[in-house]
């Protein structure tokens, strides 16, 4: 103990490590929460300016009551950011295929009533459809200035 004492620099390097990784735990448990919608709202402009598109077409409108607070838990069960609006979530279901690979997703386009005419919405509609290109799962029907619906 007196010989690690002793060396100052290494005593200093290991409080200085112990101070860092104490850091790194709080700021883990007590960053402030990232709203969902504003992480959406990012990757479908992501999707918008570097996505290819391909050809599909709507499966289905669903419409789904508004979230409750109760459902909405996060770490300890503190309640998340609650809901601005309590509008009914609108979820549109499509599918596309890309290399000979068929895939089905869904999109909230809640928010996004500007750019989709609801009523005029239905399934087996022809939509164009924007996508990753190096992660063809991820895809977008419908951003903040963009439409692939016809």
């Amino acid at each position: 103990m007196k010989a690690l004492l002793a060396d100052w620099k290494l005593v200093l390097a290991m409080g200085g490590a112990v101070i860092a990784a104490l850091a790194m735990i709080a700021y883990a448990f007590f960053r402030p929460a990232e709203d969902p919608e504003e992480a959406e709202r990012r990757r479908r402009l992501h999707l918008n300016q570097i996505g290819r598109i391909a050809e599909g077409q709507v499966v289905e409108l669903v419409e789904h009551p508004p979230v409750s607070k109760e459902a909405r838990k996060g770490l300890f069960g503190a309640s998340a950011k609650p809901l601005v609006d309590m509008r009914p979530r609108h979820l549109v279901s499509y599918s596309y295929m890309i290399s000979g690979v068929t895939y089905h997703t869904a999109q909230d386009i809640t928010g996004l009533e500007s750019q989709v005419r609801l009523e005029r919405l239905v399934a087996g509609q022809p939509a164009s459809i924007k996508y990753d290109p190096s992660n063809p799962s991820d895809s977008i029907l419908v951003a903040d200035d963009w439409s692939g619906l016809r």
